[in-house]
């Protein structure tokens, strides 16, 4: 018997990252900053100076894409660019004081977008999910 496209769970993933981020992009227009950039941003806010390639690892983002929003976010003012003394290949990304200042208006919004997203949702089953897509995630790097 063949799937419908319903029967997809990665097709529902995408569908539901496709909605998250387009309310998300919405909430952070008036920031100048864009969703894939926040992520980074929010890394930042959690421990500032951290390298192009650990944020490379932790978003799971190949380093060129990170490299290429870190000049953005440079342009933009938010982030400061310093090559590591110890490597100059390695290039550590440390927040500007505009910087900060964004986390104090941007880190709010995405903490209601969060309480929005789970709202319903008990933390045994938000255990569960978080579980669930971590399977489906090791399972596709058995594939790559």
């Amino acid at each position: 018997m063949r799937l419908s496209l319903n029967d997809y769970i990665s097709i529902k993933i995408h569908q539901t990252d496709l909605h998250l981020t387009s309310y998300i992009k919405n909430k952070l227009e008036a920031f100048n900053i864009a969703p894939e950039q926040n992520l980074i941003m929010l890394l930042l806010w959690e421990k500032d100076g951290q390298s192009q390639h650990q944020i490379s690892q932790k978003l799971k983002k190949d380093k060129t894409n990170i490299a290429r929003m870190a000049v953005n976010l440079e342009q933009k003012g938010f982030v400061h660019r310093v090559n590591c003394s110890e490597d100059r290949r390695s290039v550590k990304l440390f927040l500007t004081q505009e910087g900060r200042e964004l986390g104090e208006k941007v880190i709010p919004i995405a903490e209601d977008f969060n309480d929005k997203v789970i709202h319903g949702i008990s933390k045994e089953e938000l255990k569960l999910l978080e579980e669930t897509l971590t399977k489906i995630s090791k399972n596709v790097d058995c594939l790559l």
